[in-house]
């Protein structure tokens, strides 16, 4: 062999060892999105299946391996708040969409400041999204969830329209005080105070837009929100846009007819009659020839109709949603009514390659109502059904009533269907609630995020109360007229940081939150008469009213998980309020909660039966601080119990001067010492799912203590 033959030989051999050493190994490269709306993902973990090569995505979602294996056949991606998901690498560049486990998921649950996987909880939460709400005719928000929540009782406050729904979880905890829960949307807390006008707070915000609620229900859970949360929280999410380039537009309507569902058993006519000759016949002769069933004729058919036209799309880098809708509902009680228009607005833009995410919710309502008399509702029950529903003159505005010389009887029933026609109860009232959220992701410091909320709620009520002076009903006062206003603004500034790491050589995760809260809540109601439409009487005389509370916070909470097995959350927030003295504004709201997976255990590891099994155990002091909210007196807002204060007396309790009779004011009991009730839970749980989590559920156990601090005690 020549030497130029063996030297292009030993060439060719390079060459083809070369060619098996890059055929060996390769580069891979690709992008990571979010598969709904296709914003990039930074910070993903992509790592090749079977090595321990591994990687994570930049700002912009892309990623890059070198010296990947050629036998190296997938991709493992991952990305907390994220499904798992497995790409076979192929020849070219690879592009993964991750699905997002959504807040009003089964996976990721929303709690006080922030959101945790469902996995991973301690304390005692329950989710109810969209897709499990209650159908049919809904009219105020707490109807989606009424009965999809254990330890969550859900009441009718009656058939009126918009009337709403007494809320207790767990039940009650204060004899005197406030069992309301705290309601929270969008981050917002709201005030517990009632909005003059309005049946009920929450029937201000449209059901269609909300997209989930989140309920807190043991002390370890709601501690976080310190002094206001002993009769749990709840946390409501709205709907927000998405990035998606399509544009969606959803219109739905649904129409009801609601019926009067069974009377008060009573006697008929000729049943009423044999009892009168029976039992009392010196009276046979007032009896009547009418055949009157009075509570047929103060109930009807009511309809009732609710429209909802939204639009949600993405415009570039801004998405976007968009609600309007209306509601009318007639009550089954005649006269009264309900109509509601509200419009929504949500924007969701990310700035800086996705570290910097704003959330910004703007809705507003508008509603107006007519309050029927309700007292037709007893004297329909009660009167004579002999005599007939108009008179056949124009005296009493035509009503037939119970007279004595011409004149009616004050301690007789009045016509039920005179009450509910002679009296008008008006009502309007508007309210906004809003928010905008930042929250940006430190690029220097992996894992750190800083965010800001700022937010309010107000809300202006005006009403009207009027009473013919024709009538019988108000014939000694010769007509009554009321007329009131209210206006309650409520803002909140929210400031934290949030830092996570993963301690991969030990096998853990934790995460650290602490914050600010600063809230302001003011309430101001002028002062307002009742006389008599010729203005000749004053009836009552209430005292304008002007109230600011403040709430100033600290707060922190940790989070620690072990291989995902044992999990340790505590909390800690300091809360100050201007409703007590300053020497009793502070409090401390401690809780600590403990949770073992025994399903990441050995031994039920590859059970097929149990898919989820987690042992709870929770301890937490949490307060309540709105303490005196029974006044009789409207517009008399006792936010602070610890100073004197005077309420005018009613116009049955006036003190005569001469010939002349007057109200007076009179002291109030108050305690300079008094602080917010606080109460102890202690609360053990135990988490269970069975055959892919299609059988799932909760039992728990719990003991509330409750002490109400002041100097009586």
């Amino acid at each position: 062999m020549t030497l130029k033959r063996l030297l292009v030989m030993m060439i060719v051999l390079l060459a083809m060892s070369c060619m098996s050493a890059f055929a060996q190994n390769r580069t891979v490269t690709g992008k990571v999105t979010d598969s709904k709306d296709g914003s990039p993902l930074a910070n993903a973990t992509v790592a090749v299946k079977g090595t321990q090569l591994a990687t994570e995505t930049g700002p912009d979602g892309t990623f890059k391996i070198n010296n990947v294996p050629a036998n190296a056949k997938t991709l493992v991606i991952s990305f907390t708040g994220y499904d798992a998901q497995q790409v076979a690498i192929g020849t070219g560049n690879i592009s993964a969409g991750l699905r997002s486990t959504s807040i009003t998921g089964s996976e990721v649950v929303v709690i006080g400041y922030g959101t945790v996987r469902k996995k991973d909880l301690t304390g005692s939460v329950a989710t109810v999204s969209a897709k499990d709400f209650n159908q049919g005719a809904i009219t105020t928000p707490e109807q989606l969830i009424q009965g999809k929540v254990a330890g969550v009782l859900i009441t009718s406050n009656g058939g009126a329209p918009g009337s709403g729904s007494t809320i207790r979880i767990r039940n009650g905890a204060s004899i005197n005080a406030s069992n309301d829960p705290l309601i929270v949307i969008d981050g917002v807390p709201l005030d517990n105070q009632t909005i003059n006008g309005a049946a009920n707070p929450l029937d201000l915000v449209n059901p269609d837009d909300i997209e989930s609620f989140s309920i807190l229900k043991d002390a370890s859970a709601s501690a976080i929100y310190g002094s206001r949360a002993s009769n749990g929280v709840i946390i409501i999410t709205t709907k927000k846009g998405r990035r998606a380039k399509e544009f969606h537009l959803n219109f739905s309507t649904l129409l009801s007819l609601q019926t009067p569902e069974g009377y008060v058993k009573v006697l008929d006519t000729a049943q009423f009659k044999q009892a009168i000759r029976k039992y009392q016949p010196g009276y046979v002769s007032l009896l009547g020839n009418a055949n009157t069933d009075w509570q047929k004729q103060i109930y009807q058919n009511a309809l009732s109709t609710t429209n909802n036209l939204s639009f949600n799309g993405g415009i570039k880098w801004l998405p976007y949603r968009l609600s309007l809708g209306y509601s009318g509902d007639d009550g089954i009680l005649k006269t009264g009514y309900m109509n509601r228009g509200n419009g929504t607005l949500n924007l969701n833009p990310t700035f800086f390659n996705n570290t910097l995410k704003v959330d910004l919710n703007v809705t507003g309502a508008i509603t107006k109502n007519r309050f029927a008399n309700t007292s037709a509702i007893g004297a329909a029950a009660a009167f004579d059904p002999t005599q007939p529903v108009y008179s056949g003159n124009s005296q009493y505005d035509g009503y037939w009533e119970w007279l004595g010389a011409g004149v009616p009887l004050t301690l007789a029933s009045r016509n039920p269907v005179a009450l509910l026609n002679e009296k008008q109860d008006l009502s309007t009232v508007k309210r906004s609630i809003g928010n905008i959220q930042l929250d940006y992701s430190v690029p220097f410091i992996k894992g750190l995020r800083a965010n800001v909320n700022a937010g309010y709620d107000v809300s202006r009520s005006n009403g009207t109360v009027y009473q013919d002076s024709t009538g019988a009903l108000s014939y000694y006062t010769k007509g009554d007229t009321r007329a009131y206003t209210q206006q309650i603004g409520n803002k909140v500034l929210d400031l934290y940081l949030y830092y996570g790491k993963d301690l991969k050589n030990i096998n853990s995760h934790f995460d650290i939150t602490g914050g600010y809260s600063y809230q302001d809540i003011f309430n101001y109601a002028p002062a307002s008469n009742d006389s008599n439409l010729l203005k000749t009487v004053a009836l009552t005389s209430n005292p304008s009213d002007s109230t600011d509370l403040r709430i100033l916070s600290f707060w922190g909470r940790m989070n620690y998980n072990y291989a995902g097995k044992y999990f340790i959350t505590a909390t800690l927030r300091d809360d100050e309020s201007s409703r007590f003295n300053p020497d009793n504004r502070q409090g401390i709201f401690p809780s600590i909660a403990l949770a073992w997976s025994l399903k990441q255990e050995n031994f039920l590891k590859d059970s097929r039966t149990f898919s989820t099994l987690k042992l709870r155990l929770g301890y937490g002091v949490t307060g309540n601080q709105d303490l005196t909210t029974n006044s009789t007196n409207v517009n008399f807002l006792p936010y602070y119990p610890y100073q004197a204060s005077y309420t005018l007396s009613t116009t049955t309790a006036q003190y005569w001067f001469g010939n002349t009779s007057y109200q007076t004011w009179r002291p109030s009991g108050y305690d300079y010492n008094i602080k917010w009730e606080q109460q102890a839970t202690y609360n053990i749980g135990l988490d269970y799912g069975f055959f892919n989590n299609r059988l799932n559920g909760a039992v728990d156990l719990y003991d509330k203590k409750n002490q109400q601090f002041s100097s009586f005690n």
